[in-house]
């Protein structure tokens, strides 16, 4: 492979109730925001200077990503010419190219084709889903980044607690945490903007939250974790800003998330979540039952080098993997529909990009609507219709035709509060698409209780 780096041209670079209680669908009591409530004042600058890259590379694994000069995601003129291998199957352009640089975004691979800046055999392909086969030469430029900045936008948001110096959120499914290309509004940031009255705010130059499914949903937020880099900014600050995020919730996933209104709540509370000392319980609906009713999975988590947008648990991972420590345990709640699902508790020891829906794959159960990670429609028919009657089998399908999203919700969140020390608790009921499933799958045959 070869991998050098260009100037790209001047047009081309402007641019605390149980689970078993909210099994009999308890009633949580909710602090409703206070109009008199202190507007936040936290911000996060960027602390990130714009770096040059001057080195040319043959293996972007083995020099850039050990590079201390190369800003993370900056990969703009960055080169790829290679031959695609004989004996690949034929792939979509933009998975192949993503599969062969590490540290960019597939989005971003995308805007690189639609600006022009690959080839293929020698031509310009503009088409992101553009077939190649083994033997076709791939030249790839990687284009710059693009500037995100965040409008304040009215969306409904649901406050479950707030005080002067911290938002609990309740966040719906399909709803991005931050900004990103092909997510640019309706995340939960435009709607914390104009729920603090604040203005538009321009996001670093950064490739950090690009993937279009808002993949780089780490639960510690380690972008934003360095004290050093979060100031208190006045409204009429002009310098690149960001709310004081301090974790994220995969898009598909509905629930609990934490927001700092200050620099001192966001330092603490970054290193609580740094510390794996934050209160997490996960519910979801899976694809099948667990082996074993209760257990705990300490296996890392990988990207998976044919798929930039999932992840995989190893058990003994390869040096150029780069894999990272996760562990999660996990209980069988509820077994559902006669035993073709289940309702499982997930309690996170750490916070691994997509760790739960990595972890529940490499256990036989994928979650329900998880298509990256097998929990598919008909996975889930396949599992289900044995165990009901033939006469339930066109009601089953409809149910199962509803699952748009994983069955994942964040039910509980408690962490230390960072100014009174005080231990908060909050726990939150799945939304209604979750509990319709729910429902149905109790119905459809004889369920077994868990321990």
């Amino acid at each position: 492979m070869r991998l050098s780096l260009l100037s790209l041209p001047t047009s081309l670079s402007s641019r605390s109730p149980s689970v078993k209680d909210f099994c009999h669908f308890s009633t949580f009591s909710r602090l409703r925001p206070n109009p008199a409530s202190a507007v936040p004042q936290i911000f996060c600058s960027s602390s990130l200077p714009s770096v040059p890259i001057t080195r040319s590379f043959s293996s972007l694994s083995s020099s850039i990503s050990g590079d201390d000069q190369i800003q993370r995601g900056n990969y703009a003129g960055v080169r790829l010419e290679e031959t695609v291998r004989h004996g690949t199957q034929k792939s979509r352009l933009d998975s192949w190219i993503s599969s062969q640089i590490e540290g960019v975004s597939r989005a971003r691979i995308q805007s690189s084709i639609k600006a022009g800046l690959v080839l293929v055999n020698g031509n310009a392909v503009s088409k992101v889903s553009h077939v190649i086969k083994a033997g076709d030469k791939v030249n790839c430029t990687i284009a710059e980044l693009q500037p995100l900045s965040a409008e304040p936008e009215d969306i409904p948001l649901d406050i479950v607690f707030e005080d002067a110096h911290v938002l609990v959120v309740n966040k719906p499914a399909h709803m991005v945490v931050h900004p990103a290309p092909g997510n640019a509004n309706g995340t939960l940031v435009n709607g914390i903007l104009h729920y603090c009255n604040l203005p538009t705010m321009a996001f670093p130059t950064s490739d950090t939250f690009s993937e279009a499914d808002d993949c780089s949903d780490e639960e510690f937020d380690s972008t934003s974790s360095n004290g050093n880099s979060c100031e208190g900014m006045s409204r009429s600050t002009g310098a690149s800003v960001r709310p004081g995020i301090v974790h994220r919730l995969d898009k598909g996933t509905s629930g609990l998330l934490v927001v700092a209104k200050d620099e001192h709540s966001h330092a603490h509370l970054s290193q609580q979540f740094k510390k794996h000392t934050i209160h997490r319980i996960y519910i979801s609906l899976t694809s099948g039952v667990p082996s074993s009713n209760s257990g705990r999975v300490d296996i890392p988590i990988a990207r998976d080098p044919n798929n930039r947008i999932r992840m995989i648990a190893v058990s003994n991972p390869s040096n150029h993997m780069r894999a990272r420590h996760a562990a999660s345990r996990y209980k069988a709640v509820e077994v559902l529909g006669g035993g073709g699902s289940a309702l499982v508790q997930w309690r996170l020891e750490t916070g691994r990009t997509h760790q739960i829906r990595a972890h529940a794959k490499y256990l036989g159960i994928p979650l329900l609507g998880d298509e990256t990670y097998g929990g598919t429609k008909d996975m889930a028919l396949s599992l289900l219709r044995p165990r009901v009657p033939s006469s339930i089998h066109p009601h089953l399908s409809q149910l199962v035709s509803k699952l748009e999203r994983p069955c994942l919700h964040a039910f509980s969140l408690g962490f230390e509060h960072p100014h009174t020390g005080e231990n908060m608790k909050f726990s939150c009921p799945p939304p209604s698409d979750f509990t319709e499933i729910l429902t149905q799958l109790r119905k459809l045959g004889a369920e077994n209780r868990c321990g």
